[in-house]
């Protein structure tokens, strides 16, 4: 085999662990877990703390979703959005997965107890436990509330961020915590509506197979208005000033049309859009409180 033919080899085998770790969910995962340790320093985070908590978050976020890939591949090989990752298509063994994913994971709790604090690596664990097992193995399969049980371990990253800078949890990460988990059903929800065929030939137990797309519907609109209120907290209880609530109060308004407009006249194209708001929704709403947090304007100053 030729040099070429290695290099190509090797890059592809990169290319396709890299996929195991979904990027995109981790890249949002890190996102708000390094949000929490701005959020809980009064000045700038300490850079080696800050990679330390972007790497060890990163790594163990990418090696439960590899576990995620590994428990799920029968299931991966029946949907059309997750047939082609890399488990189904054959390009990385099981066997290949679980080392990589063990490698993954003890290498990012590590960083995080020799660079950051024991407290952060054990909530981390404890994240990873919740997720790769809890959540993949017991509830996903079992109820249609999975994604409103199992969305407290999606929740967790802003209190890692916040306990590695702080060495503790408090009521301010926690309400960070009740954002994500108050925003997780509905931005799944629409997710599972459009994909609905999809997770019928899966054999997982999702509301809109259980309960039905109007059942649903208005359970998205109802955990909507839930979320809007729940995002004005940080204002009211002095976390935050008028910049964070003009994002929350538009980007709420925005969420609160998109779920309305689906419950009164639902399409696939419009749940679609729902779904990819609701991830813009998020990183725009944290994008807003470290604004805020460093530049921060309060009525009394208006």
């Amino acid at each position: 085999m030729s040099t070429t033919a290695i290099l190509q080899q090797c890059t592809n085998s990169c290319k396709s662990f890299f996929q195991l770790t979904k990027p995109r969910v981790t890249a949002l995962i890190v996102f708000t877990a390094v949000i929490g340790t701005f959020l809980a320093s009064p000045g700038m985070v300490p850079l080696q703390l800050l990679l330390a908590v972007t790497l060890g978050i990163g790594m163990v976020s990418g090696a439960a979703a590899a576990f995620n890939c590994l428990i799920e591949q029968e299931i991966d090989a029946r949907m059309a959005r997750t047939q082609g990752r890399p488990l189904p298509t054959g390009k990385v063994t099981s066997i290949e997965t679980s080392i990589f994913a063990s490698m993954l994971g003890l290498t990012g709790l590590a960083l995080l107890y020799y660079f950051v604090n024991p407290l952060t690596m054990w909530l981390t664990l404890g994240t990873f436990f919740g997720y790769a097992v809890i959540y993949t193995i017991f509830l996903k399969p079992s109820t249609p509330l999975n994604i409103v049980i199992g969305g407290a371990s999606g929740a967790m990253p802003p209190i890692l961020g916040w306990a590695a800078v702080t060495n503790s949890v408090t009521p301010e990460a926690m309400i960070l915590f009740l954002i994500i988990f108050v925003w997780t059903p509905p931005h799944f929800w629409a997710l599972a509506l459009y994909r609905k065929a999809e997770y019928a030939k899966s054999g997982l137990p999702m509301l809109p197979i259980t309960h039905g797309d109007e059942f649903t519907l208005l359970h998205i609109l109802l955990y909507t208005i839930i979320l809007v209120a729940v995002s004005l907290i940080p204002f009211v209880m002095g976390m935050s000033g008028i910049i964070y609530l003009a994002g929350a109060v538009l980007l709420g308004a925005i969420f609160f049309y998109y779920s309305f407009k689906l419950y009164k006249k639902y399409s696939d194209t419009l749940a679609r859009s729902t779904f990819r708001f609701s991830i813009n929704y998020l990183m725009l709403l944290f994008a807003a409180l470290l604004l805020d947090h460093y530049f921060r304007i309060d009525i009394a100053l208006l």
